[in-house]
């Protein structure tokens, strides 16, 4: 007889968990979305970081399941010397998603995505000021990096705003014919 730990266990109870098989599904549909044809920076990360976070009952699966999904579409597009900074904002957006757990709804949503677009911008061209070398490591080459990136933070606030629309929206559309995909009870 085979003896699983604690971790494989859940992972099992997981494989076997509707909710979370059709959580997990919308989170890598909506990462691999990023394999289409779309404006610069008009992508799903943040929403599914907070879709995770807000849905995914196990915490630790709620950053696991996203970021997993953002490993798995970024092997096929390819990394980048900032995409650490990428995971870390994820993991923030998932955080983020904590606190629309068992209160989400339409404001709270578009607060946290725009919340969590800010966060995503600033954490990544810090990066991309501290990494790149395409500016100078001053005060003058810091505002510089934030300037230029401004053009792309619209499309990324475009994007986050549209994928939670579509990951809550349909998520609630889906609880609302199918029940047992609503969340438990506390």
């Amino acid at each position: 007889m085979v003896k699983l730990n604690k971790i494989e266990r859940q992972i099992m109870k997981n494989f076997f968990d509707i909710r979370f098989v059709v959580l997990t599904g919308l989170i890598l549909l909506a990462a691999f979305s990023r394999l289409l044809p779309h404006l610069p920076n008009f992508t799903p990360v943040m929403a599914i970081a907070l879709f995770g976070g807000a849905y995914i009952a196990d915490k630790r699966f709620a950053f696991i399941v996203p970021l997993l999904a953002m490993v798995i579409s970024d092997s096929i597009i390819g990394f980048h010397s900032t995409f650490w900074a990428v995971y870390f904002s994820i993991g923030i957006g998932v955080f983020i998603g904590f606190m629309l757990n068992k209160k989400v709804n339409t404001p709270r949503v578009i607060y946290s995505s725009l919340t969590s677009s800010v966060i995503f911008f600033i954490v990544t061209n810090l990066a991309v000021w501290l990494v790149d070398g395409m500016y100078p490591l001053n005060f003058s080459g810091l505002i510089q990096c934030y300037t230029m990136a401004l053009p792309f933070f619209r499309n990324s606030l475009a994007g986050d705003l549209v994928y939670c629309g579509i990951l809550f929206g349909s998520y609630a559309l889906m609880t609302r014919y199918i029940p047992y995909l609503k969340p438990a009870e506390a």
